[in-house]
């Protein structure tokens, strides 16, 4: 399976990514810090066609779709993270440790600790342990 690519891009001189020891990625990685942070822990295990931004990279008013102004939240995923395959992460987003995320899901709010989340948007399906 060395037929995909990785595009990681920190766009403006304050934004920054962050990968910790020991993360794995499979095909297909997206990750684009806009003006904030983007911050993946340690031991995580992703997915291919995995996406992550700290930004929607424009406004949803008429007005602010083309002008540059709109708001971006850094994105925080904790140590020992699993995404299944084909997983988005939106802005503001903070996943934190030992959780799972479910193949083709959209985290759109917070993960709680050791739980499964999935679904569009990622909902919270079991506690772990």
């Amino acid at each position: 399976m060395i037929s995909g690519y990785a595009y990681f891009e920190a766009r403006a001189e304050t934004a920054e990514i962050e990968i910790g020891e020991g993360t794995i990625f499979n095909n297909s990685a997206v990750i684009i810090a806009d003006r904030g942070k983007v911050v993946i822990g340690r031991n995580c295990m992703i997915g291919s066609n995995f996406f992550v931004a700290d930004s929607d990279f424009h406004g949803l008013e008429v007005e602010n779709r083309a002008n540059g102004k709109y708001q971006c939240a850094d994105v925080v995923i904790g140590n020992d993270v699993f995404f299944g395959n084909d997983v988005k992460v939106l802005k503001g987003v903070t996943i934190h440790n030992g959780s799972v995320i479910g193949s083709g899901s959209i985290v759109t709010g917070d993960v709680l600790p050791g739980c499964i989340y999935g679904g569009v948007p990622a909902k919270l399906i079991r506690h772990i342990s």
